[in-house]
């Protein structure tokens, strides 16, 4: 058996399953359960609603100026600013909006690290989905007649898409998986960073949120069309890297959700009342 039906199927797999096991294992080990990791999956899919219209009207606008007529270097340049600027804008934008009038009470580490999960999640369970279904469309058309399928003027093009995607090397195949593996602790990084606005109660996060997310896709855009994918991929883990450092480093000291009431206060700074007994108040004269 060939061994791209293994790595193919298993890079879809793995797309979906990562952050599904991700958000398992933080829901126990914060005990925050699953509120979070929903919420952020949706601000994904909000912040999409208007960043895809967005850039597909941009593109239609910047088709007719003479931005046409510029080197393709300079084009590519154009690009990987304007999508990495539209990309940070749209998504954290959309991590503020949330966390400031939906997620009121997220207002922890811990709930930033687990908004950020859903965030990037539904991210890789979506490219996972489009990865399956494109492998299970390739199974069956492998060894058919094209024939009964493409019309005839796409023949060659379309036997040529098969025969590249059966015969790319099985390493290969699986760096969906492992861009989304390395995106994740991204998201996470930003997620955090957007919650010290609230944490902070600083706005200047939020730009620092977005400068991030800007550079990542900047740097992506770039690293695809210069370097190929291997260098790209060699790059972006150089980005998650950072990001756990950015997650250890804004970690912040968090009040027990599991302590008791005294507990909880003593490490909030409140002073626990005294009840007035004869003793009590004997023992708060000067002797």
């Amino acid at each position: 058996m060939n061994i791209l039906v293994i790595t193919y199927f298993l890079n879809g797999f793995l797309m979906i399953a990562m952050p599904i096991g991700l958000a398992i294992y933080l829901t126990r080990r914060f005990r925050l359960g699953w509120r979070l990791f929903w919420i952020g999956m949706a601000t994904f899919i909000l912040s999409q609603v208007g960043h895809i219209p967005f850039n597909l009207f941009a593109s239609q606008v910047l088709n007719r100026t003479a931005l046409v007529d510029w080197p393709q270097s300079a084009q590519t340049l154009f690009n990987a600013i304007f999508l990495g600027l539209s990309a940070g804008a749209f998504e954290e934008v959309a991590r503020y909006l949330v966390l400031r009038f939906w997620a009121k009470d997220a207002r922890s580490w811990r709930s930033g690290i687990l908004f950020g999960v859903g965030h990037g999640g539904v991210e890789a369970i979506i490219l996972g989905a489009l990865v399956l279904i494109s492998y299970v469309s390739m199974l069956v058309v492998r060894g058919m007649d094209l024939t009964q399928l493409v019309p005839a003027e796409q023949m060659d093009l379309a036997r040529q898409q098969v025969e590249a995607y059966w015969s790319a090397p099985w390493y290969f195949t699986l760096f969906g998986a492992l861009e989304r593996l390395l995106t994740i602790p991204c998201h996470i990084a930003m997620a955090v960073m957007v919650m010290q606005a609230f944490t902070r109660r600083n706005i200047t996060w939020l730009f620092a949120a977005i400068g991030y997310h800007a550079l990542l896709d900047f740097s992506a855009v770039l690293g695809i069309q210069y370097l190929g994918p291997y260098w790209t991929e060699a790059m972006i883990a150089g980005f998650a890297l950072i990001s756990v450092i950015l997650i250890i480093v804004l970690r912040q000291p968090e009040v027990d959700i599991q302590a008791g009431p005294s507990q909880a206060g003593a490490a909030a700074g409140e002073i626990t009342p005294v009840e007035e007994t004869p003793d009590n108040l004997e023992n708060t004269r000067y002797s």
